[in-house]
């Protein structure tokens, strides 16, 4: 008599939750890199913030804004998969075991939304 149903250790919930706030995280980054140019100066003077610490990563980010973007989006969209299948996965879990953890939801998702604001800011500005 076999158990069939799927228990996720804690490791592998660990790995899940990794894997979807490094890719979050990359396209944060690679949204960074394209909004640098224009959208980020504009959005912090107006703020009153100083923005000239910007010029360097400008200066490399320009010629390369269209694949910042694309990646920013790839990154973006894969994390939000990943992110979807661990939510389906822990939907399925065994009551009492430790499927996910639900303060890495919220940064994921916070990453996500600013990440995804970064890439609006860089399409407009493009």
């Amino acid at each position: 008599m076999t158990d069939k149903t799927k228990i996720a250790t804690p490791e592998h919930a660990s790995a899940r939750d990794t894997g979807a706030l490094l890719l979050a995280a990359g396209g944060l980054a690679a949204a960074f890199g394209a909004a640098s140019c224009c959208a980020l100066p504009l959005l912090l003077g107006s703020a009153g913030l100083g923005s000239a610490w910007l010029v360097t990563v400008a200066w490399f980010a320009a010629p390369h804004r269209i694949e910042l973007l694309a990646v920013a989006i790839a990154c973006l969209l894969a994390s939000g998969g990943v992110f979807l299948w661990r939510r389906r996965s822990a939907a399925t879990c065994a009551p009492g075991a430790a499927c996910g953890h639900h303060g890495s939801t919220a940064l994921v998702t916070g990453i996500r939304s600013i990440g995804a604001m970064l890439v609006v800011l860089g399409f407009l500005y493009a």
